[in-house]
């Protein structure tokens, strides 16, 4: 039994996520964990809410709420979608925990003995109208590398250049868009990085198997210009982890915090810690997932993210963990996705354009969008959602290929030989084609699990359950009834144990659907088919079953219509 250890990358916590959020790292960290639960690996999944620096602090303010309690709002909110949407995380934890400030305040006093941090006064923005220094994001002006005149103060979105705010064209401020902005001298804790990039270097290096949007992401970051940048790991803000070496004051930072993006991924392993906590385990039980010299060595661990988060994770997290000179598990395998464009455009919080995670449950059950997102994953290059697509798709490969195979043959078997498994008949030369062709996808189905390669997954899974339909269609009991009642109930048994068969492959995809194939067949046994033969005879002669509901209804074109108009733009942000 393998150990698998799996976090997505955190949803920040001002306000709910749209689909391309949820596809982009969420959704296929689910996939995995159920996969590898399914294969009856030992999983350990995690997430958690992102809920420092100003974004939360104005999303509290424009809600008229204290900033500690609109994060604890909100992740009730995100961890209820979450769970809507079949998330089957180990634990959804918040990085506000005290076992993150404790675990964050420990890494900055590490990293401070190595010689890792330097003190650094800068020269920072701080706008008159809003009262306050700015945030690197919080700064907005034209980049003055690609000409975007949107680019943020950190980063311009559209070339990917790491910036300071000072680089920009005509500055000014993403809260008021006041330009009446000045310079002033602050002091702040600076990672440095650049000392690292060797170390960085080489570890990327080892990283073969890495897609080749992550390892060009952080090469780029390592190599471009004058390579890569020390960061400043402290802000000038109320709301965050007070910045502290272990236990101890930082002398000259009262009154600072940890910059969120220092603090969000050591999150992942606090998550750990909130879920040991939860459950009443003790210290040894999260350290076994987390550190090598506590049994972690065995750990494969795998993130997953959209690659705007991709240099963090690649750099400044590895250099956190490698810098503290302690036995951290570092990262086996970064699962990176491009983007979900929506019709013809983007997904726009701002512009509440395309669909939000509520909004999805609120017209479809969870499976309709996982199977969709999954199967359109925007792994090699973006990918985009259009209501057409999406009706053909849930319509044809849900409803015409999955649901129609379930319903014809569970209707079949109640109207000819009542409702439980029939006896009698054995199996021929088509009912052993099936299963050689079932063993070979099944065995591809795996490998493209076990890579993480999400569309040829789902491409797999669809060709078996075509398999089953075209096995019904030739072999026909129907008419083979009229003739040989006993051949027909063969069919029909091997049609039955399909079902349980297509339920068990299908769960880590649509997991609502295949609980309702286990309940309508009346079985627990969700055993993973090593052997395609014995799988398909688990339902022995005389097991009873009921005839499920509608597994999937089709999409209609009026319904697309309408929901196409609906969210066409206009959602509060």
């Amino acid at each position: 039994m393998a150990r698998i250890l799996i976090t997505s990358a955190l949803p920040y916590i001002n306000g709910i996520k749209h689909l391309g959020n949820l596809v982009g790292s969420q959704l296929p960290a689910d996939l995995y964990a159920r996969y590898n639960r399914g294969r009856g690996n030992e999983v350990m999944f995690l997430c958690a809410t992102d809920e420092h620096g100003t974004p939360a602090e104005l999303a509290a303010a424009k809600a008229g709420k204290p900033v500690a309690d609109y994060c604890a709002e909100m992740h009730e909110v995100q961890a209820d979608i979450a769970k809507r949407f079949g998330l089957s995380f180990d634990h959804y934890g918040r990085s506000s925990s005290p076992q993150n400030h404790a675990l964050t305040q420990h890494f900055a006093g590490k990293l401070e003995e190595a010689g890792l941090i330097t003190e650094v006064s800068e020269k920072q923005v701080y706008s008159n109208a809003d009262g306050r220094f700015l945030p690197d994001r919080y700064i907005e002006g034209t980049c003055p590398n690609c000409g975007f005149e949107k680019a943020r103060g950190d980063q311009c979105e559209e070339c990917t250049k790491q910036l300071d705010p000072t680089d920009l064209i005509n500055p000014r401020s993403a809260i008021s868009g006041s330009t009446d902005l000045e310079v002033r001298e602050t002091k702040h804790l600076f990672l440095r990085q650049s000392a690292m990039r060797d170390q960085l270097d080489q570890w990327i290096d080892s990283k073969s198997d890495w897609p080749v949007l992550t390892t060009s992401i952080a090469k780029k970051w390592l190599h471009d210009g004058d390579g890569l940048q020390d960061r400043g790991i402290t802000r000038d803000l109320d709301w965050g982890i007070a910045v502290k070496k272990g236990t101890e004051d930082w002398p000259g930072m009262e009154g600072k915090v940890f910059y969120v993006w220092f603090d969000a991924p050591i999150e992942y392993i606090a998550a750990a810690g909130e879920w040991a906590e939860a459950h009443g385990k003790l210290d040894a039980d999260w350290e076994r997932w987390w550190r090598t010299d506590k049994g972690a060595d065995d750990v494969k661990y795998v993130q997953f993210m959209g690659k705007d988060n991709v240099p963090f994770h690649t750099l400044s997290f590895p250099a956190t963990l490698l810098g503290s000179g302690e036995p951290w598990k570092m990262v086996d395998h970064l699962k990176s996705f491009n983007y979900l464009n929506y019709d013809g455009g983007q997904f726009s919080t701002s512009q509440g354009r395309g669909v939000f995670m509520d909004q999805a449950l609120e017209i479809l059950p969870s499976d309709y969008w996982r199977w969709w997102l999954l199967s359109h994953a925007p792994e090699s290059s973006d990918s985009e959602f259009t209501w057409e697509n999406f009706q053909q798709s849930v319509n044809k490969d849900l409803a015409d290929v999955l649901g129609n195979f379930v319903s014809r043959i569970t209707k079949f078997c109640r109207s000819k030989f009542g409702e439980q498994v029939p006896e009698g008949g054995a199996w021929g030369e088509q009912e052993q084609a099936l299963i050689e062709e079932l063993s070979t996808r099944i065995g591809a189905y795996e490998r493209h699990m076990e890579a993480m390669e999400v569309r040829k997954s789902a491409q797999e899974l669809r060709a078996i359950w075509v398999a089953g339909n075209e096995y019904l269609q030739s072999a026909a009991p129907w008419s083979v009834f009229k003739e040989d009642p006993e051949r027909a109930a063969g069919q029909v048994r091997l049609g039955l144990n399909l079902i349980r068969l297509y339920a068990v492959l299908s769960a880590p995809f649509i997991p609502d659907a295949s609980d309702r194939l286990f309940e309508a067949l009346g079985t627990e046994d969700r055993d993973w088919p090593e052997d395609v033969a014995a799988a398909l005879a688990a339902l022995p002669a005389g097991h009873a079953f009921t005839v499920p509901e509608v597994l999937f209804a089709k999409i209609t074109d009026e319904q697309r219509e309408e929901w196409q108009a609906r969210f066409a733009g206009g959602r509060d942000a």
